[in-house]
């Protein structure tokens, strides 16, 4: 059985990962207004572009957006969509972060980041990020908040899809010493099994506050949802807003 790395998820759901129907239409053209106006006309970067579900329609809205990944399949199917060759995209671990100059927005959506299965890794990719905005630049992330009432003895299994010809199953384990969540979405379909391994690192928001802090950035907003409403106990998601401590 191979390892489990950076790329994988990514290499292995590419082709079926706009199937998926993570996101309503309504969700990403909430996500897509939002980030342009915080943008704010300057260059912007997505830490983990994969197939351009944001990054695309930013770009035709007349912002300069790059990007980085892991997965040279996710980015294929990037450069296969209309204006997908016109974005940059780095090849690489985002939380190293290697890409050159500096950005008024930084962003990265979809639960991404925790897809750094460190916490040193994650705080890690906060002082990069730190280094590469501007004096006034943001760096927003999507992210859910953990619910660890979803497992039973550290396990979870859920059908999210069942068809006449199709069931598509989410298993996955959880270990709570690592906060880390192994993940398989699983498609039977015609009698065909396909798996997608996926593994995260959750942090809460207090976490993410923390880490941030000591990367020398500073919380500024919290919504619940990209309609950007006040984000309290009962939202299952957040979207932060991070920038740059005075000093």
């Amino acid at each position: 059985m191979p390892d489990y790395n950076a790329a994988t998820y990514g290499d292995c759901i590419a082709r079926q990962y706009d199937d998926f129907a993570f996101f309503s239409e309504q969700h990403t053209q909430a996500a897509v207004e939002s980030l342009a106006e915080l943008a704010k006309g300057g260059p912007v970067l997505e830490l983990g572009i994969g197939t351009g579900r944001i990054a695309l329609p930013l770009s035709q809205n007349g912002l300069e957006v790059q990007g980085i990944d892991t997965s040279t399949q996710m980015i294929k199917e990037l450069r296969k969509k209309p204006g997908g060759d016109a974005i940059p995209v780095t090849i690489g671990d985002f939380a190293d972060l290697a890409v050159e100059g500096k950005f008024s927005l930084i962003y990265v959506v979809f639960n991404t980041f925790f897809a750094l299965l460190t916490q040193q890794d994650q705080l890690r990719c906060f002082r990069n990020i730190a280094a590469h905005l501007q004096p006034e630049g943001l760096f927003v992330m999507e992210a859910f908040v953990p619910d660890l009432c979803r497992f039973n003895n550290d396990q979870n299994v859920v059908a999210s899809r069942v068809g006449v010809d199709e069931v598509r199953l989410d298993v996955s384990q959880h270990d709570p010493v690592e906060q880390r969540v192994t993940a398989q979405h699983i498609v039977i379909k015609n009698g065909n099994i396909q798996l997608y391994p996926v593994q995260l690192r959750y942090a809460w928001p207090s976490e993410l506050d923390l880490m941030a802090q000591l990367a020398g950035l500073l919380l500024k907003e919290r919504w619940g949802n990209w309609q950007r409403s006040l984000f309290s106990s009962s939202h299952t998601s957040h979207i932060s807003i991070y920038q740059l401590a005075a000093g």
